[in-house]
């Protein structure tokens, strides 16, 4: 979120990024806005210093046995005019307020400019694609053949893009959450939390999912309660409301929760498979960090999401997303992406992003400097670590063998039970 006082002072700064990042945001209106509520307040100044002064002088009058009447009736005038003054001055500041909230983050210098996802820039890859020497098989083809992923049941049960895993799929969903949960918190030093999925609406305000995305969330009827659409919300908003010792700093969280989007607007893209499902399990991680160090950090969160792939032996490639493709709240975001032999192409399987004081600022997470005890906003960086519908369906296009069978990674055996083979 940004202050009014910045947004104004920097009002062609603000006007250029949001044209960078294709916004629609109405700046002009939002300036009006705040024009007419610095008029307002100081025209209640100027009356309540009025009241003030006339205040006195009719004290001075009564006790000089003068008649106040006049300015009785004056100060009556006043009053009912700074009441209906404070009045409006409320309603533009609840929609000032409301309008703020709505104005995506600052990019950061490194965000390369560009209008959509053609223009963001590939950084690396890692491991050549497998050549087949058979035409592969989609997931969905392979899942129903071999009687473990169940579209039918799914649409059955919560309508179209939803999906029953069974028998080893469910097995291998489990493994992959724990071998995800176990990398993180033994290798990478995050700390495993298990939060609720259900989140109140100053939450999801505080990490930037509403009121902009609203559209887009499960929300329980009757109540300010919204499923979460990742934990991202809940994780970085543990400490929503806090100053935290500058020593306490960072703070690594990573967790697993469902989430759920409603993929409004996303049409018939992806209908078939797990690519886009409106429930899926995630493995995600948070970092609350020193403004400092909050590059560095998000370096280290894109290698520990990569080191995931790399145990898998998955084919990937690492790009950074152009100002015209980056989440609402992000100043700077790497996104991951698996190789699909099916689609013949890489698929997002993990985002990270550094935030700044972008939701610190919305859920008024601080940290007390040691140095001379003030408090300052921390940064906030999440990132999926991974997406786990996505992981598993990356592992049975890329490690399919020709008789229809799916070939266990060998860093999963353990979790399966010793299982080194689908079929």
């Amino acid at each position: 979120m940004l202050e009014m006082r910045y947004i104004r002072e920097n009002a062609e700064k603000v006007r250029e990024y949001l044209k960078n990042r294709n916004s629609d945001f109405d700046l002009d209106g939002l300036l009006k806005l705040d024009e007419e509520r610095r008029n307002i307040l100081q025209k209640v100044e100027m009356l309540k210093k009025e009241r003030n002064e006339s205040s006195a002088l009719i004290g001075k009058y009564k006790k000089e046995g003068k008649d106040a009447t006049e300015l009785l009736e004056r100060m009556q005038k006043v009053s009912n005019e700074v009441k209906k003054l404070d009045q409006a001055l409320a309603e533009i500041d609840e929609k000032q307020i409301k309008l703020t909230f709505t104005i995506p983050n600052k990019l950061h210098d490194t965000t390369p400019m560009g209008e959509n996802e053609n223009d963001n820039i590939e950084i690396r890859k890692w491991r050549e694609p497998r050549k087949f020497s058979f035409t592969p098989k989609s997931h969905d083809e392979l899942g129903t053949e071999l009687g473990i992923l169940d579209f039918e049941r799914g649409s059955k049960i919560g309508g179209s893009r939803f999906t029953v895993y069974k028998k080893q799929a469910a097995r291998l969903e489990r493994a992959l959450i724990n071998f995800m949960l176990d990398t993180h918190t033994s290798e990478h030093g995050y700390n495993e939390i298990l939060t609720p999925q259900l989140a109140k609406r100053e939450i999801m305000t505080g990490t930037g999912q509403l009121p902009k995305f609203e559209d887009d969330m499960y929300k329980v009827e009757g109540e300010e309660l919204f499923l979460i659409p990742t934990a991202e919300v809940t994780l970085t908003n543990l400490h929503s409301g806090e100053i935290l010792d500058e020593e306490e700093l960072p703070k690594y969280y990573c967790g697993f929760t469902a989430c759920f989007r409603k993929e409004a607007g996303s049409g018939g893209k992806d209908l078939k498979g797990l690519i886009r499902q409106h429930q899926f399990n995630k493995v995600e991680m948070v970092k609350l960090v020193h403004p400092d160090s909050s590059y560095d950090e998000l370096e280290k969160m894109v290698a520990n999401a990569e080191k995931i792939l790399q145990k898998l032996e998955l084919p990937y490639r690492v790009i950074v997303l152009c100002s015209g493709d980056i989440g609402f709240s992000a100043a700077k975001t790497y996104d991951i992406e698996v190789w699909v032999p099916s689609q013949n192409k890489y698929r997002e399987i993990s985002s990270c992003s550094n935030t700044e004081d972008f939701q610190a600022r919305r859920s008024m997470i601080k940290y007390r400097s040691k140095e001379n005890g003030k408090s300052y906003f921390v940064h906030t960086l999440n990132g999926s670590g991974l997406a786990v519908g996505r992981t598993l369906l990356a592992i049975m296009e890329n490690y399919q063998q020709e008789d229809g069978s799916i070939k266990i990674p060998d860093v999963l055996v353990p979790y399966m039970g010793g299982m080194t083979v689908i079929k």
